[in-house]
């Protein structure tokens, strides 16, 4: 008796064990354009950090568009658990709906498309800004004559993020991108005396672009003899910074829409220096084979 209860067991056990391997290998369904995407995703927008701009943003379009009363939600989370979602999604073709934003490696990556917000919940468009504390020209023209001069384009910054990405020391990725780059570099440097040991303390949010952004110009500040330094802040911390002067500047401003609140908050006690990045943008993306996915609207109607 004991002997075959011994061999149902272990009978039991290794059916147990193959169900667990199937349901592992299991595929998960793939997008169907024949089915309301709602109900394929339970009407879940993954998102972000929940104090993110975009998060808020996501909200007004939430009520804009009038996704919650069909039940649509956004799902909070962080960066690294959105992009890990993401790449999941996108390797078995499965309905997906994301906060996504530009500049960012993951549109390079990732075939990847904005949904048309005609009601403009995210705003008409955006731009990567330089600011700094009131005083700071005065204090530092060279380091500021540097700020003035520094922009470039999300084409020439996705190489640099990639790199970064994909495990590249962000320090030999950014002195790489110098190396590659004389003339952008030294149009950037024009007319910047050497800075002779004189300090600039540099803020950012732990965000990608942000990263690679800030790395490149505290290590182009250091080689004309600046004392640069960078420090990762939350956003609303590296704002009140600012405008106290306890930082002197961030190249990372995400202006009109997703930083407008500090901006607002602070109004009066910053200076801004200039747009140094065209074109960027925040909205709710999908992947491309999605085809019938184009819009906002078509979240709830399709």
């Amino acid at each position: 008796m004991k002997k075959k209860i011994l061999r149902y067991l272990k009978l039991a056990a290794a059916t147990l064990g193959l169900a667990v391997v199937v349901s592992a290998c299991a595929k998960p369904p793939e997008y169907n354009s024949h089915k309301k995407l709602g109900s394929q995703i339970n009407y879940t927008i993954t998102g972000i950090e929940a104090g993110a701009g975009i998060t808020d943003s996501t909200e007004t379009a939430l009520s804009k568009y009038h996704l919650k009363s069909a039940n649509w939600q956004i799902m909070p989370s962080s960066t690294a658990a959105m992009v890990s979602t993401l790449d999941k999604a996108i390797k078995n073709k499965e309905p997906i709906v994301v906060t996504g934003w530009q500049p960012h490696w993951m549109f390079a990556k990732y075939p990847l498309k904005f949904l048309d917000d005609p009601k403009h919940a995210y705003g008409k468009g955006e731009s990567m800004r330089t600011i700094t504390r009131k005083g700071f020209k005065q204090d530092n023209p060279g380091a500021n004559k540097f700020l003035e001069n520094f922009h470039w384009s999300i084409k020439m910054s996705n190489p640099l993020m990639m790199k970064i990405n994909n495990g590249m020391n962000k320090q030999k990725a950014v002195d790489e991108f110098i190396k590659d780059h004389p003339k952008q570099v030294k149009e950037w440097l024009k007319g910047v005396p050497d800075g002779k040991g004189k300090k600039i303390k540099i803020g950012y949010t732990p965000y990608d672009y942000e990263i690679a952004t800030t790395t490149l110009v505290t290590t182009l500040l250091k080689q004309k003899g600046y004392d640069a330094t960078m420090q990762q802040l939350d956003v609303g911390i590296m704002w009140s910074a600012i405008s106290s002067g306890k930082l002197d500047t961030t190249v990372t401003v995400e202006l009109p829409v997703t930083h407008k609140l500090y901006a607002k908050k602070y109004k009066g006690k910053y200076v801004e220096v200039r747009k140094n990045l065209e074109h960027a943008k925040t909205g709710l993306a999908v992947p491309k084979y999605m085809k019938n996915i184009n819009t906002i609207d078509d979240l709830k109607n399709k």
